[in-house]
């Protein structure tokens, strides 16, 4: 296993440009074409390439026009597929580090323009106010439409504390905003912790990285430490965009049964069809590495479990909040996730392989199946992000919403257009709420998602969101929307008999 593993080598870590992108690392040198070429198409893209050279007003470089047709029938494939140069292609391997010099913001394209997804908590962009939906329409002097997304990656992307002026387009407001962005070494602190209060813990995964396991088994090592007789823990993955694989298959490990199955892939590709088991070969790199999980209290397999989710939870953090719920070891709560669930191949070109192509090759499903994509993690438990019920949770973006997403092959009902808000007056009275509101700083006192998560842990009353998700999960009965359940719903107690079921294998239903 350790063999397949190492040729599925997966990250899903966005180079800035794109969400939680997943990634395998490949070569193409000894790859066979196994259909034949189409010749007529080709014949006619030589003959354009050729009248461009003859006819066009001034002369073109043979590789400007070629490294742009790749780039433009790569993208014209779905969000997150992209030609990467020399640069691009260094960054993204750098990011998987957890450091990269730019804004700190996931986007992809929309109607030409560059959508902000999310922007990286603490990070330059998140302090000058970029908010998940702004449209960029300009970076400097330069417009963005027309560009792809990989040179507006690099516009945004230089020097650090150079500055950038981004206009950007935000809906309900009148005229663009203009700000002004300094450019930072962004470090990504993967993982945080601290006791909320006697008993209770919380840990956040800002990003899935090369060291986010060992750092998880720091933090839990920690809180065991200052309270050993734990009685719940919140794992908190709201606006996480994703990150490594190994690292999400070892963050998921450390709270499932041993060699549980955490997620599997399905393509075209033999290798794509994969499945991933909380087993260290999965989550360390090489043979021999050690285990972080090794060392860890047997009671973290067994503490009750609340997992946070928000729109802005995508790829890897999708991947462990839907094992930690088919295995019934979690309840998950929050909003509905952003349902990125499809598998990027990053495979160097030659003859130098310092240029790649990222292609996606695979679709995710939680271990009972569950296909993530366009649908995303729906919770448990319907929180909303503030105590008033804002109703803002049908403005998110989420991948369904980005132009020529990848279809859901399990879930006919998460390929249909979610709901437009069809009353502009709401529309506009929750939009004036948000600009007056502060970004929310996770963790504090402050959090009523937080607050709720702890509420569920103690079997006090939880406040339930009065939003519908937009997608029933499967099995689900539409009955009665959550508007019509009871306000306040008690959690179960941790002393129900029940709990003893956390640990029961999933039922496989993918066949």
């Amino acid at each position: 296993m350790g063999s397949k593993f190492k040729n599925f080598s997966l990250i899903s870590l966005g180079l800035i440009a794109g969400v939680g992108v997943t990634l395998q690392f490949d070569a193409i040198a000894q790859k066979a074409v196994t259909a034949p070429l189409p010749l007529e198409e080709l014949r006619q893209l030589s003959d354009v390439f050729g009248l461009i050279k003859s006819d066009y007003v001034e002369p073109v470089e043979d590789k400007k026009l070629l490294t742009e047709a790749i780039s433009g029938m790569v993208a014209s494939l779905d969000p997150h597929s992209a030609y990467l140069d020399k640069k691009a292609f260094k960054e993204l391997r750098e990011g998987t580090m957890g450091k990269f010099v730019g804004l700190g913001i996931e986007v992809g394209m929309e109607d030409g323009y560059v959508k902000v997804i999310s922007p990286i908590e603490d990070s330059p962009a998140y302090r000058a106010g970029l908010k998940a939906g702004d449209l960029i329409t300009r970076l400097d002097s330069t417009p963005v439409k027309g560009l792809t997304l990989d040179e507006a990656v690099k516009k945004m992307r230089g020097e650090p504390n150079t500055k950038i002026t981004l206009t950007i387009a935000r809906k309900n407001e009148d005229k663009p905003l203009v700000v002004t962005v300094q450019r930072q070494e962004i470090r990504v602190q993967s993982v945080k912790s601290k006791v909320v209060e006697p008993g209770f813990a919380w840990i956040r995964v800002t990003q899935f990285q090369d060291r986010t396991v060992e750092d998880l088994a720091t933090k839990i090592a920690a809180i065991y430490a200052q309270e050993p007789n734990l009685k719940g823990l919140i794992l908190d993955l709201r606006n996480d965009p994703g990150g490594v694989l190994p690292g999400a298959i070892g963050v998921a490990g450390a709270f499932l049964p041993k060699d549980a199955a955490v997620v599997s892939t399905n393509g075209q590709l033999a290798s794509s069809k994969a499945t991933f088991y909380a087993k260290r070969e999965y989550y360390t790199s090489g043979p021999g590495g050690n285990d972080p999980l090794a060392k860890l209290p047997d009671a973290v397999k067994k503490v009750p479990m609340v997992v946070l989710v928000n729109a802005g939870s995508a790829s890897a953090s999708e991947i462990v909040a839907g094992a930690l719920q088919d295995y019934k070891r979690a309840v998950v709560m929050g909003t509905q996730s952003f349902g990125k669930g499809s598998v990027q191949s990053v495979i160097s070109l030659p003859p130098d392989k310092e240029t790649a192509v990222k292609l996606t090759t695979a679709r995710y499903y939680t271990p009972n199946g569950r296909s993530i994509q366009a649908k995303g993690i729906v919770p448990d438990v319907m929180v909303d992000e503030y105590a008033d019920g804002d109703g803002l949770n049908g403005f998110r973006l989420h991948e369904s919403d980005l132009t020529k997403h990848l279809t859901n092959d399990k879930d006919k009902d998460a390929n249909v257009a979610r709901p437009v808000v069809a009353d502009p007056e709401e529309e506009q009275r929750l939009a004036a709420i948000e600009k007056k509101r502060k970004p929310m700083e996770f963790g504090s006192s402050d959090d009523f998602q937080l607050a709720q998560a702890l509420n569920q842990l103690k079997g006090q009353p939880v406040k339930v969101s009065q939003v519908k998700p937009e997608v029933r999960a499967e099995g689900e009965k539409d009955d009665k929307p959550i508007k019509e359940q009871k306000e306040e719903k008690k959690a179960v107690p941790k002393s129900d008999k029940k709990s003893d079921k956390n640990t029961d294998k999933p039922k496989d239903d993918k066949k």
